[in-house]
């Protein structure tokens, strides 16, 4: 049954006008560049304004129109000055914003200081937050309008040693589904991506203890099961067709169903497997 009434917004991802954050790189560029493909029109947002750039020549080349801007999605004011600067570069009201600019942090909880939660926060949630914040209100004025948050299947693993980021990712989770429930009624179809692994820059533009980050990395870029542009296309297909969750690979939907038939015996799990690892 379709629960949006047919609109411009009944095929989000086709013709969009739209904003991607972190759109420099990995998924985010992913994003940016199939958007061009389906006959949309592209800000892309990041805090690096020459890999933005980089972005919006490849959509070019792709026969596409793009536009790069800087933003740093942890600061309220540079995101309102996104949504503003978005709508006149593009010429007509933005009606996607996919909020995918995020930062790696690992580390034992002793081993964080505050200021390691803060950037993490700032960056992982308080992007999302600000996302949502400054573009809902646009889309709730047109009566319609989609949402992509870039979460992470850390959002459900809780896996030990990634305490802030996952509690970043598990506030964008639920922020997603509330925005999902509350938002239907305005034609606002929002859905939450939680990949495992895919090869991007987030271990290398993250903070990870050196005994780590190498590991990490390497196992980023040489045994994901699946591609940026894999899950940019299926997660953009997913919210054409109204849903919610988009988990792309196989470990994502295992772990998922672990955690919900049972969550004590999954967290007892997680505790016995982190002794022979420590």
């Amino acid at each position: 049954m379709n629960l949006f009434s047919s609109s411009p917004g009944d095929k989000p991802s086709r013709q969009a006008k739209a904003v991607v954050t972190g759109a420099g790189s990995g998924i985010g560029r992913s994003f940016a560049l199939e958007l061009a493909r389906r006959g949309g029109a592209v800000v892309c947002a990041d805090i690096d304004l020459e890999a933005a750039q980089e972005t919006v020549t490849l959509i070019e080349e792709l026969g596409g129109k793009g536009f790069a801007l800087t933003c740093d999605v942890g600061k309220a004011a540079q995101v309102k000055n996104l949504s503003v600067k978005a709508q006149s570069l593009l010429g007509e009201p933005v009606t996607l914003v996919i909020n995918n600019a995020g930062v790696g942090m690992g580390g034992k909880f002793e081993e964080l200081s505050l200021k390691d939660w803060q950037w993490c926060m700032n960056v992982n949630l308080w992007g999302v937050i600000h996302g949502c914040h400054y573009f809902v209100p646009g889309f709730k004025q047109q009566g319609y309008g989609a949402i992509i948050n870039v979460g992470s299947a850390a959002s459900y693993t809780a896996a030990p040693e990634m305490s802030a980021y996952n509690v970043t990712k598990a506030g964008v989770m639920a922020l997603s589904e509330t925005l999902s429930a509350e938002l239907r009624k305005d034609n606002i179809r929002v859905n939450v991506l939680c990949p495992t692994l895919v090869p991007t820059n987030i271990i290398k533009n993250g903070r990870l203890p050196g005994r780590y980050s190498g590991m990490a990395d390497h196992a980023l870029m040489n045994y994901a099961m699946t591609t940026s542009e894999a899950v940019a296309k299926l997660t953009l297909n997913r919210l054409d067709k109204g849903l919610l969750y988009t988990t792309p690979q196989v470990d994502a939907k295992l772990f998922w169903l672990m955690k919900r038939a049972s969550p004590s015996l999954y967290a007892r799990f997680l505790g016995f497997s982190y002794r022979f690892v420590n």
